[in-house]
């Protein structure tokens, strides 16, 4: 009886996920879209971006769930999840992809684009002298493998770049701050603060109003993890306030955005739709392919999930 490998998602296309991965599979496993699975039954093997409810009692014999991205939090907190091993994917494109997603993001801050753009609404010639990078702190919040690598490119480029981190890493260019107790003083000194924490019950609403006040008066705000990790009415205040100049947000509490939402027409914001980095069908095909074969040999799985961590 051939394995089938089950796939679910709102936002990618299943043909070309199908073609990336069946050279990898070499005819040993069945690739299925959800709604067209033809025998339940032989299904050992998900991939999916957020299913439905009740999605994975479908499957009984299910023995790896592969979530399509990085972020998990969103898969481990349900309660119909079943009790199987998760993987995440994680390539060098995805990370490669963010890194310049969050280095255009400073970027974007650190040369006063906001400025510009709203001059050119004026159509006014409005001049801004520019600042040598060097004399910009930015401080990368999370320097898991997608954070650690922004934080080096960050730096690459000349920046005065620092790191917040649960534990201690050495990082090129890059001054690494652990504990809670280094996080206000790292706020208070950085001109730009990037938020790259994954979703935890420590982390939820991690940046609320004491942590928006502590940073430095006139400082940028960039968001491309996860919605929830931020006091969204405390952010907005900070906006409004005129405390922070601006923000870059890729991510929101909850998605896609309400239309009426304020973040929408608040001064110096730029708001874009979850996509600083996504999965990429041909570069992520040989880590799924990878731990399918370590479920049907017994061996390693890449990218295991830590339920307990939650990610």
């Amino acid at each position: 009886m051939t394995d089938t490998l089950v796939f679910h998602s709102g936002l990618d296309p299943f043909d070309v996920w199908r073609d990336a991965l069946a050279p990898h599979l070499d005819g040993h496993v069945r690739i299925e879209e959800a709604h067209a699975v033809t025998d339940p039954e032989t299904v050992r093997f998900a991939l999916v971006w957020m299913p439905p409810a009740g999605f994975f009692a479908r499957f009984p014999n299910l023995e790896l769930v592969i979530n399509l991205g990085a972020g998990v939090d969103r898969l481990v907190a349900r309660d119909d999840l079943p009790d199987v091993p998760i993987t995440r994917l994680s390539d060098p494109q995805m990370g490669r992809m963010m890194a310049g997603f969050v280095l255009f993001a400073v970027l974007r801050h650190a040369r006063d684009i906001p400025h510009f753009e709203a001059a050119q609404a004026r159509s006014e010639w409005a001049y801004k002298h520019p600042r040598a990078a060097s004399e910009t702190t930015v401080a990368v919040l999370g320097l898991g493998e997608l954070g650690a690598l922004a934080a080096t490119e960050i730096a690459r480029q000349g920046y005065d770049t620092h790191g917040w981190a649960t534990r201690p890493k050495d990082l090129a260019g890059v001054t690494v701050h652990c504990g809670d107790d280094a996080l206000g003083a790292l706020l208070a000194k950085a001109d730009i603060v990037v938020c790259m924490l994954p979703l935890t019950p420590e982390t939820r609403e991690r940046l609320d109003a004491a942590a928006f006040a502590a940073m430095k008066p006139g400082a940028a705000f960039i968001n491309v993890s996860r919605g929830a990790v931020v006091d969204e009415a405390a952010l907005v205040e900070a906006l409004r306030s005129g405390h922070l100049s601006g923000a870059t947000l890729d991510v929101f509490t909850s998605e896609p955005l309400a239309p009426d939402h304020p973040l929408w027409t608040l001064p110096g914001v730029l708001i874009t739709p979850h996509l600083a980095s996504v999965a990429l069908p041909d570069s992520a095909a040989p880590q799924i392919a990878a731990n399918i074969r370590a479920v049907q040999t017994g061996g390693a799985l890449i990218n295991e999930v830590s339920r307990s961590r939650g990610y």
